[in-house]
């Protein structure tokens, strides 16, 4: 079970890269485009008009794939912001049940979010809403990925919460205190020597 639900979060990882990818082509390829125009327009005295339909739509709608297929794995690798000033001072049992209620409250937000954006999705299918740029895309094929990057966060946050509810470290702290070590030498507010 592990391997699969870590080879799910390593894929949505992936498909976020290949998104941000695609960003940097569609722009570098938009650029080279604008300098041909600009060269026409020197050269010939009027511009070709060269340009990608559309090239700033398609680019936010990967920008937001990106960024929701890209929360599981972050949250696994203790990427996310987490503020632990004051669970650091908790005693461990205490810090535990502070742990297991954070988990629960984001499992729950991710969960209506999820559960919202899949409704919001089968409503833009069901109406074929299309976006306004010159390419009229089908607005639930960007919706989707949203949806889909915050289903398998909620999975993600299910994981981690079995995992606390075992009694074990979470992953996002065990991962998420190496790199803080890592950046700056200290955990904690405490260096790796065990000075404040």
């Amino acid at each position: 079970m592990r391997y699969l639900l870590d080879g799910l979060y390593k894929t949505s990882c992936w498909l976020a890269a290949a998104s941000i990818g695609a960003i940097c082509l569609l722009v570098v390829t938009q650029v080279f485009l604008n300098v041909l125009d600009r060269l026409s327009t020197l050269i010939l005295g009027s511009a070709i008009g060269l340009t990608i339909p559309s090239y700033s739509d398609f680019t936010g709608f990967l920008l937001a794939a990106a960024s929701f297929m890209s929360l599981a794995y972050t949250l696994r690798e203790g990427a996310h912001i987490r503020v632990v000033l004051v669970l650091g001072h908790l005693p461990v049992k205490l810090r535990k049940l502070a742990e297991v209620w954070c988990v629960c409250f984001a499992l729950f937000i991710a969960g209506y979010f999820s559960w919202y954006t899949a409704k919001l999705t089968f409503e833009s299918y069901s109406y074929h809403d299309l976006s306004s740029g010159m390419v009229a895309v089908p607005i639930w094929i960007p919706q989707s990925f949203m949806l889909l990057g915050l289903l398998i966060l909620s999975i993600a946050l299910l994981d981690e919460l079995v995992t606390v509810l075992r009694g074990r470290e979470p992953s996002y702290g065990e991962k998420g205190e190496k790199l803080l070590v890592k950046e700056n030498g200290s955990a904690g507010g405490v260096d790796v020597e065990g000075e404040i």
